[in-house]
């Protein structure tokens, strides 16, 4: 699995969350657009299809999260 960038790792934090793209926006100060290409990316390297693939994968590998 590549690593993941810190702004990707705060994302995929807000998504374990539960947070809505727009949610995760908000929070972190950043577009809904650039949201969706961070997102992407993580999916890309994780090798995911989608965010419930990707919360389940980052649940299994807890040292991705941060703050939970």
């Amino acid at each position: 699995m590549e690593k993941l960038t810190q702004r990707e790792r705060e994302v995929l934090t807000c998504l374990v969350k539960g947070y809505r793209n727009h949610e995760i926006a908000a929070q972190l100060s950043m577009s809904f657009h650039t949201v969706k290409a961070h997102l992407n990316s993580i999916y890309r390297k994780f090798g995911v299809e989608n965010r419930v693939q990707a919360t389940c994968k980052a649940m299994q590998h807890a040292d991705l999260l941060l703050d939970l």
